[in-house]
């Protein structure tokens, strides 16, 4: 019989690189799933992952292979520190996203870096990791994976709105849980900021301060992508190939690139949140943006939720985490009708400690 409790810690590593999300937390299942977070912590990147990082795309299979035997260690090493750090001694397993090097799902391919067998070796606990690649191997896209959190632990919600990277959302429909990336949010908005050497766009205020530039509005708003009806992802390839050389055509000033990405990003929300009367849980980075907030607001019909800081910063998180008990409990944690997968699965790899 399948325990009713378990202490799990879940880790998180996003496209923005803001740094290693890490939560340690209780789950428990009675009738309803519930959760506490007992602890939680982001460890920022320092410029030598961030600039490896920035760069996974660009590298060969077998760079890939040294750089995520490297990141595993790492890893391992940030994990370790987080549970030696809080003195956490019950612990069932780690469930870790990894963090993303390749993304192409339309010709069969994810890697996921940080899954090496070293992890569960080094902190010596069982691991459960690697949650993208059964899915894609079953035809789907491998992405987005924290619907089922969405689900199981935020159904108050008929959307849940992450802003992280990339903007995805989450919502029932008469076929099932519907999810999808709907645009590009802190990998452009962040990449921009680093050029005035600011990790980030404190409040949306140098956006607020620049102009739209129609001609640049109109041609992100026209990519092919938002054409596309779900389930469909993004990757950074698709931002260095379709958006970057877009914006770079223009040669426009940081506040004037900010403000006009801001304004698309809100347009391509609010399209798919313009439904009265509709409460909209957003979490991720990205609700910290008070303009950008603002914008979605003003051309959404809906009722906009910003829940608790640990749930906006860890949300991903602690998914990620429950992702791992319904892997651990071989209950399905990958649905079809997100990812366009052949069938519902129980994704996800479980490494256990060699020595």
């Amino acid at each position: 019989m399948a325990k009713s409790e378990y202490s799990v810690i879940g880790v998180m590593s996003g496209t923005s690189l803001d740094g290693i999300d890490i939560i340690y937390a209780t789950y428990v299942f009675d009738k309803v799933w519930t959760f506490k977070i007992h602890q939680s912590e982001t460890v920022k990147y320092d410029t030598y992952w961030t600039t490896i990082l920035g760069q996974l795309v660009r590298k060969s299979t077998e760079e890939l292979k040294d750089i995520d035997m490297d990141y595993s260690k790492y890893l391992a090493s940030t994990i370790l520190d987080f549970i030696n750090k809080n003195h956490l001694r019950q612990i069932d397993f780690v469930a870790s996203h990894g963090h993303t090097a390749l993304h192409q799902p339309e010709i069969g391919m994810t890697y996921q870096i940080g899954n090496d067998h070293i992890l569960a070796d080094i902190l010596k606990t069982k691991v459960i990791c690697d949650f993208r690649i059964q899915d894609v191997k079953y035809g789907g896209q491998g992405a987005p994976l924290v619907p089922v959190g969405d689900r199981l632990l935020f159904n108050d919600y008929e959307f849940c709105l992450n802003l992280g990277g990339f903007a995805n959302v989450s919502y029932e429909t008469s076929n099932g849980r519907i999810a999808y990336d709907i645009c590009p949010v802190n990998i452009i908005l962040n990449a921009y900021t680093k050029r005035l050497d600011l990790e980030f766009d404190d409040k949306g205020k140098m956006a607020s301060m620049g102009h739209i530039h129609q001609p640049l509005l109109n041609d992100l708003n026209i990519l092919d992508f938002y054409r596309q009806l779900p389930p469909k992802s993004l990757g950074l390839e698709w931002v260095q190939t379709y958006v970057f050389p877009l914006i770079e055509a223009y040669n426009l000033q940081v506040e004037d690139i900010l403000r006009t990405c801001v304004e698309h990003m809100a347009i391509q929300i609010s399209k798919v949140l313009n439904v009265e009367k509709t409460n909209v849980l957003i979490t991720g980075g990205g609700v910290y943006n008070d303009f950008l907030i603002d914008r979605i607001r003003s051309l959404s019909k809906s009722k906009i939720s910003i829940p608790s800081k640990e749930i906006i910063e860890f949300k991903e998180a602690l998914v990620f985490g429950l992702l791992g008990i319904l892997k651990e409990r071989n209950e399905v944690n990958c649905l079809k009708s997100v990812t366009g997968a052949s069938k519902d699965h129980s994704s996800g790899r479980i490494l256990m400690p060699r020595t």
